[in-house]
């Protein structure tokens, strides 16, 4: 293959890369409940990377950025479940205690949110506070700038 090539190439892999990385996002909510989901999943992971590899290895000039913006949940508040232990208003208290005025990345605040939670001894996974944060945003207590389903590629802050 020559550059002219690579390059029409890489277009179409970078769109298909787009809209696989929705699929897998929509496949990861169904994971855990049907195998075949999962195996989906990683053939569609798996054909990806090695097509993209084979491209950015004869011509890595061509790498349109340094790190692909995939999705790192999809997970909706209204497919939460909260452990038995945990209250939907101390997942309220601990997002409000790590969101602030000024733009932050949402996966610093995912971040800071389960820190926060393991100190209170409260087992949360970071897709619940992803969940409840782009709840607050959907009702306006917050706002986002990105899709905050990619959590390196997105910002929040409280609503001023």
């Amino acid at each position: 293959m020559n550059r002219e090539q690579a390059e029409e190439i890489l277009d179409h892999l970078i769109l298909a890369a787009r809209e696989l990385d929705e699929a897998k996002a929509a496949a990861a909510i169904l994971e855990d409940r049907d195998a075949d989901v999962a195996s989906l999943n990683a053939v569609v992971i798996r054909l990806s990377s090695e097509l993209l590899d084979t491209i950015f290895e004869r011509f890595p000039d061509l790498v349109p950025f340094s790190e692909f913006p995939e999705i790192s949940s999809s997970l909706r508040w209204d497919q939460v479940q909260l452990p038995p232990t945990v209250s939907e208003a101390q997942v309220d208290e601990i997002v409000s205690s790590v969101i602030v005025r000024q733009w932050r990345k949402m996966a610093r605040i995912v971040g800071d949110a389960v820190k926060r939670g393991g100190a209170l001894d409260l087992k949360i996974p970071d897709e619940v506070f992803a969940a409840r944060i782009q709840l607050l945003v959907d009702v306006g207590r917050c706002e986002c700038q990105g899709d905050l389903r990619k959590w390196r590629h997105s910002e929040v802050r409280l609503k001023n």
